[in-house]
This record gives C-alpha cells, sequence and structure tokens, in this order.
C-alpha cells in the first residue's frame, strides 16, 4: 500500500474542505489516489466544508475564557449560520476549546495574511541573518527562510497553529472537522487575549504550561 504524503493530504483538504484525518484515511482506502479520494469523500458526505465558503454565517456567540483565577482572559466572536447551532453543546464545545487555545498559545494574528507586511519583512532579514551567520550558501539561503517563515506563521497565526488538545491538529483542522460534524459553516471572526499585569515589568511565569495543567486534570 502506497504511503499517504503531506502534500496529497494538503491537495485533498484544499480541493473538498474535509478534516485532516479524513482526507488520511479516505486516500488510504484509495490508494493514495487524490481523484477517487475525492469522490469518496463526496460520497460519505464528509467533502461539504468547501461548499460552505460562500455561505453566510451570521449567528453564532461571543464569549469569555478565563483562566487562573483572572489572570488570563480571551474574549472571542464565533459566528455559525443559524441560531439552533449556536444553542448546541457541539457549537459551544468548540468555542470554549478556541478560547482555551488561545489563552495557552497566545496567537498574535487570525491568518497569515493579517501578519503586517512590515512585520513579516523583519522576520524574513532576522532569518536570512541567522542563515549567513549558520555559514548556510547564499543559493539555498531563501529556501531555508522560506521554511521557517512557515514556521514563523504557525508560532503566531491562530489558524495555523497547533491545537494544544490535539498536537496531529491545527486549528483549522479543528474547525473543519467541526463543520463537516455540524453541517454548518463556522468562523472564527476575532479574538482579544488578555494577561494580567501585560506590558509591566514582573517576574515571568510559564502560563501556557499552566493551562496545559488544567487540561490534563
Amino acid at each position: 500500500m502506497a504511503e499517504v504524503t503531506a502534500a496529497q493530504v494538503k491537495q485533498l483538504r484544499e480541493r473538498t474542505g474535509a478534516g485532516m484525518m479524513d482526507c488520511k484515511k479516505a486516500l488510504l482506502q484509495c490508494d493514495c489516489d487524490v481523484e477517487k479520494a475525492c469522490d469518496f469523500l463526496r460520497e460519505k458526505g464528509l467533502a461539504a466544508a468547501a461548499k460552505k465558503e460562500g455561505r453566510v454565517a451570521a449567528e453564532g456567540t461571543v464569549e469569555s475564557y478565563i483562566h487562573g483565577g483572572g489572570r488570563i482572559g480571551v474574549l472571542l466572536e464565533v459566528n455559525c449560520e443559524t441560531d439552533f447551532v449556536s444553542r448546541g453543546d457541539e457549537f459551544r464545545t468548540l468555542v470554549r476549546d478556541i478560547g482555551l487555545h488561545i489563552a495557552a498559545a497566545n496567537p498574535q494574528y487570525m491568518n497569515k495574511e493579517d501578519v503586517p507586511a512590515e512585520v513579516l519583512q523583519h522576520e524574513k532579514d532576522i532569518l536570512k541573518a541567522q542563515a549567513l551567520n549558520e555559514g548556510k550558501p547564499e543559493k539555498i539561503i531563501q529556501k531555508m527562510v522560506e521554511g521557517r517563515i512557515e514556521k514563523f506563521y504557525k508560532e503566531v497565526c491562530l489558524m495555523e497553529q497547533t491545537f494544544v488538545k490535539d498536537p496531529d491538529k491545527s486549528v483549522r483542522d479543528l474547525v473543519l472537522d467541526k463543520i463537516a460534524k455540524i453541517g454548518e459553516r463556522i468562523v472564527i471572526r476575532r479574538f482579544t487575549r488578555y494577561e494580567l499585569g501585560e506590558g509591566i515589568e514582573k517576574r515571568q511565569e510559564d502560563f501556557a504550561a499552566d493551562v496545559m495543567k488544567e487540561i490534563n486534570r
């Protein structure tokens, strides 16, 4: 049996909008044939997420998540298509999980496209200087910088970050999986994260580790 590659999973997800694990299973089932895997997902009703992109998601909820006795607070808006779904346990659990993730991972932006051009260029300049200091050949530095920028996105962009409760999926995967399950478009519209004393010089604490302790109780 052929081995499923990350590139094949990415291609299938972009074409169908199905969740990462569903795409892997479909590719395994179809011997890594992307066309057959597309048909397989459609037959199973798992390719519906992509079709929902143009639909209006104006319902949903504004939710707060407070951690550590008021040490970290998150306020976020997550939208769906109907009030019925917004009141359901599946949607509510998703919103709370996203709030918990934001508290732990401290994303700075929603998507790659939201990173300001000057911030991105500054990061590229630093990465290029690092590669030069490492003695890397000029001809491969650009590719190295591109690879490290993708890592940078995964550190600062919410939708690219690894979900704190499941290291095998990103926040984007989490949302896509829920879209496939619920059957409605779901959008994380905006969020704000507050940290007590932020900007004031004080003793540093590992709040992310503290949040993870709470998850694993």
